[in-house]
């Protein structure tokens, strides 16, 4: 939908339209969960933002701010909701992705990625969410949609993907041609394994 990501290729490949050799990304994650930081690509540069977002535009019943933390978005209405008023949109490169299928306590983990092995680049809003004390967190969401026929046995959603030469329709100002790139992952383009040998409490 995504859960959780993986990223475990060298990034030089991103160069030189992000910087990404400046940030202190570490070594190959191949675990990325809600709460970590995660690369994250924006017509600005790249940034290490926090994987989920306080909306900054969200009320609950009474007018007050609601402080759940998002960690996707549906695209059906991510344009629309006053709870993302304000957010830019932005893309996180990726190897592929894990989503857990099957019954409560017996679920399977799935690994999910290109059958061509190219990077994948998820559909994200971002903005910077101001704390107490001046704090300033940069925070991050994916973008969902329909499920392709790949994981459709698995999961009723999963994240809007776009190829390289999308993404900079998706980062550009106009609204219309990014909602014309949300949708389904072509059909066949994905790979779905059994995952194994992944340290699910650790990178």
């Amino acid at each position: 939908m995504p859960g959780r990501l993986f990223l475990a290729r060298e990034l030089a490949e991103l160069a030189p339209e992000w910087s990404v050799d400046e940030l202190d990304f570490g070594s190959p994650r191949r675990n990325i969960a809600p709460g970590q930081e995660v690369l994250t690509l924006t017509a600005d540069g790249a940034w290490m933002m926090h994987w989920g977002i306080i909306p900054v535009g969200r009320k609950n019943a009474r007018g007050r701010s609601v402080m759940e933390t998002i960690i996707n978005a549906r695209s059906e209405n991510v344009f629309d909701k006053s709870a993302f008023e304000g957010v830019r949109r932005a893309v996180v490169p990726s190897d592929g992705w894990y989503e857990w299928a099957g019954e409560t306590c017996k679920k399977t983990a799935w690994s999910i990625s290109p059958n061509d092995k190219s990077l994948l680049f998820f559909a994200a809003i971002y903005d910077v969410w101001n704390g107490p004390g001046g704090i300033e967190v940069p925070q991050v969401t994916t973008v969902t949609c329909e499920p392709n026929a790949d994981v459709r046995e698995i999961h009723h959603r999963m994240g809007v993907l776009f190829a390289r030469a999308q993404v900079q329709v998706w980062l550009g100002e106009y609204d219309e041609a990014a909602k014309g790139l949300m949708r389904p992952y072509p059909d066949g383009g994905l790979v779905v394994v059994e995952a194994t040998n992944v340290d699910w409490n650790g990178r």
